[in-house]
């Protein structure tokens, strides 16, 4: 081959081979993320334990608790309500703690003066409101046995749903 040629030919297959090598290129692009957290609350309550009732004494048996109300995002203000219980009989404004066909009255204040039952809001009892701030918000329970009852000895018990309206 003439060196003519050859510097021809090879100058065309590096110019090829040049050609054929191609650059990695990228591209980017960015993502938006979203979430929406919805407000939730709930409601727990530890239980209200009288202990012994001595129907001899003179004095009123009381005793407290807590109603923890959690939530998560900030909620409006919400109410607490209590109903009667399932004590047979009941009322809101009178409960009932069971032990077989026996009953044990007893009643749940909102404040520690006694002076408003903590019930569903009717026949004079009232509720217990929040403001629903992001976290725990704690409410006493207060709880009173009246004296001057003369039940049958026995564990007595009572279930009372609460309801958190938010």
């Amino acid at each position: 081959m003439d060196k003519k040629i050859k510097i021809a030919f090879l100058s065309g297959v590096m110019l090829i081979s040049s050609t054929a090598q191609v650059q990695a290129a990228t591209a980017t692009t960015t993502m938006l993320v979203t979430a929406t957290v919805l407000t939730s609350c709930l409601v727990t309550a530890l239980p209200l334990a009288f202990g012994n009732y001595d129907p001899s004494s003179v004095t009123d048996r009381t005793t407290t608790t807590t109603t923890t109300v959690t939530c998560t995002g900030v909620a409006n203000n919400y109410t607490l309500a209590m109903n009667a219980g399932t004590g047979s009989g009941a009322t809101v404004a009178a409960r009932k703690m069971t032990f077989g066909a026996s009953t044990l009255n007893y009643s749940v204040y909102t404040t520690a003066a006694h002076t408003t039952v903590w019930g569903d809001g009717t026949a004079g009892t009232g509720t217990v409101t929040g403001n629903g701030v992001l976290g725990v918000t704690n409410h006493t329970v207060y709880g009173v046995i009246p004296a001057g009852q003369s039940p049958n000895a026995g564990a007595y018990s009572d279930t009372i749903n609460i309801t958190l309206t938010y």
